[in-house]
């Protein structure tokens, strides 16, 4: 297995966070790939820097105007003066027939889902390089490697095609996915394991039957995102069939989620894909501060080991997992298990 990660994605650093309308530092912080680094350490996974695939990746899933507002919003909220040292909105459009604003504080609730994902001044630039990570890891694949693992942070499995939302502002498993369509052609799968829907990446392929996704996490009656994730959301258009969730009980273990994992893993099977693509959450952990499943470290393992069988080319990009005790332990054993049973 190689691994990939961009020391420069380290220069996003969010502060802003609430949480039931109470102001918190962001558990998507910086520390949190020097954590995940030590896990890939302890795997004996050297790892390799990102190459540079340009704009045209983010292009193919991403609008322009978001490009664009991402790139240009910090510039143009700290000319507002007496702004915010990151953008956060205060302000979304409610009405399906909303008119795209001029003003960079309308703008920022067009493509803001919610604060979770402040947009600080080195933001762009990390989100860029966490692309590259993901793509990298997907071309070894493509070039012949088994199995690869992409550090991304910040990660991005809530953005869609033109709006971030829950720490993610370019989806890099969408990006991934579909560069892997545009080269060679590869019949593509992705398998969200997140603690949390990965309802950004469902938003871009749920009307599309060239990219089968399929997400096992918390029940979001109760749960982030709330208002995606429900099994009754299968795709439409083209893509009707072609999108499953598996909405867990919340604090389930092991047994749940492997067993969840195993109908997923069915379900690609008789999709049959040429590469598989893991949107890899160690937030199902029991020790993680998000507290949504109960997964252990042993439930990690095993969770590796059932991918690596599935038999599939396979790129791991990682999405969640927050600073716990074990969060290097819960890396290492997925990794483990999947190069143990390869």
């Amino acid at each position: 297995m190689k691994a990939v990660y961009d020391t420069r994605q380290s220069r996003h650093n969010p502060r802003f966070f609430l949480v039931k309308g109470s102001l918190r530092a962001s558990t998507e912080q910086p520390e949190r790939a020097d954590r995940l680094l030590t896990g890939l350490e302890r795997c004996g996974l050297a790892v390799t820097p990102s190459a540079d695939f340009g704009a045209a990746p983010r292009h193919a899933i991403h609008t322009e105007r978001y490009l664009q507002f991402l790139e240009n919003a910090s510039r143009q909220w700290h000319a507002l003066g007496d702004a915010s040292a990151e953008v956060i909105a205060n302000i979304h459009p409610s009405q399906p027939h909303a008119s795209y604003p001029e003003s960079i504080i309308g703008r920022a609730g067009w493509h803001m889902a919610d604060t979770a994902c402040p947009l600080g001044k080195n933001t762009f630039e990390a989100a860029c390089h966490s692309a590259n990570t993901a793509l990298t890891a997907t071309q070894m694949v493509l070039d012949g490697e088994r199995m690869a693992y992409a550090l991304c942070r910040p990660p991005g499995h809530h953005a869609y095609a033109d709006m971030a939302g829950g720490f993610c502002f370019l989806n890099n498993i969408a990006i991934a996915a579909q560069h892997a369509r545009n080269n060679q052609r590869r019949k593509v799968a992705i398998l969200d394991v997140d603690v949390h829907h990965g309802n950004g990446t469902q938003g871009i392929f749920y009307e599309r039957n060239d990219v089968f996704t399929a997400s096992v996490h918390t029940h979001p009656a109760n749960f982030y995102p709330f208002y995606w994730g429900y099994a009754e959301e299968t795709g439409a258009k083209e893509g009707d069939g072609y999108n499953l969730n598996i909405p867990l009980v919340p604090l389930s273990g092991d047994d749940v989620f492997l067993s969840s994992l195993d109908q997923a893993l069915a379900a690609i099977d008789r999709y049959d894909p040429d590469v598989l693509l893991i949107a890899l959450g160690l937030d199902a952990s029991e020790a993680d501060p998000l507290r949504g499943l109960s997964v252990t470290t042993g439930g990690f393992e095993k969770t590796g080991r059932k991918i690596a069988a599935f038999g599939k080319p396979t790129v791991f990009v990682q999405e969640g997992g927050y600073l716990s005790p074990i969060l290097s332990d819960n890396l290492t054993a997925v990794l483990n298990g999947a190069m143990h049973s390869a």
